[in-house]
């Protein structure tokens, strides 16, 4: 299923004012997931904050290529236009001349640590971590995740597991003013399972998009129309004659 983010304001705007945007393919990279398949012709959707972090990451960089804030997986709008914010605040002290090195790595863990008190009710609800990420971290990573925040705190002793919009400023904030080519991403987005597929379409099954599929579909819908056409219609007491 595809997503709503980018092509909606208040980010769309912001993003066609004042940046310039690109894509680069990550098929095959160390860190990338993998999906079921998502048609062009489904419906967009909204999913929580850091779903799928495996399969996209959204970076802001300076002019020369600094990474200033990496967020993994989806976003929504409204959050993400608040992400924004921090990275135009995250550039004005990169480029501040007035600052040693050492003063701007400081400001950057600083910021991106505070900006988490900074987040509203709703930014944290919609970044609640996927029921299977979670499932993951718990079987294969309860001992040294640090996407758990309590390893017996929740309901009938189950971990407490942090938002996606803690972990992504914690994890950030360990890599201050990184070139991109050095940003460690394998490690920026490494929690939940490799495989992104929520099945949204009221729970069925990836769409076959084989040409072969496409063709006996077609047929099959062309076949049941014939028949409603064949068939008589009806009213409630019996047949119309």
């Amino acid at each position: 299923m595809r997503a709503v983010s980018l092509s909606q304001d208040p980010v769309f705007s912001s993003l066609k004012n004042e940046f310039v945007c690109g894509t680069k393919d990550i098929t095959g990279a160390p860190w990338s997931g993998y999906s079921g398949i998502h048609p062009m012709t489904a419906g967009a959707v909204h999913t929580t904050n850091g779903a799928g972090p495996h399969n996209i990451q959204i970076f802001i960089l300076a002019q020369d290529g600094t990474v200033l804030t990496c967020l993994p997986g989806y976003w929504h709008p409204e959050d993400l236009a608040h992400e924004i914010e921090l990275a135009k605040k995250l550039n004005a002290v990169w480029i501040d001349p007035k600052l040693t090195s050492a003063q701007k790595d400081a400001k950057f863990s600083e910021l991106h640590l505070a900006h988490i008190e900074d987040h509203p009710g709703a930014m944290r609800k919609r970044s609640r971590m996927q029921g299977f990420d979670q499932k993951f971290e718990q079987k294969n990573r309860l001992e040294t995740s640090d996407t758990i925040l309590s390893k017996s705190g929740g309901k009938a002793g189950a971990p407490v597991f942090k938002t996606t919009d803690v972990i992504f400023h914690e994890r950030v904030a360990a890599q201050p003013f990184r070139k991109y080519s050095e940003f460690d991403v394998v490690a920026f987005s490494d929690y939940g399972r490799s495989k992104y597929d929520k099945k949204e379409e009221g729970g069925l099954p990836a769409i076959d998009l084989r040409p072969e599929a496409v063709e006996k579909r077609k047929k099959k819908q062309e076949m049941m129309a014939k028949r409603r056409d064949r068939k008589p219609p009806m009213r409630r007491g019996g047949r119309l004659n």
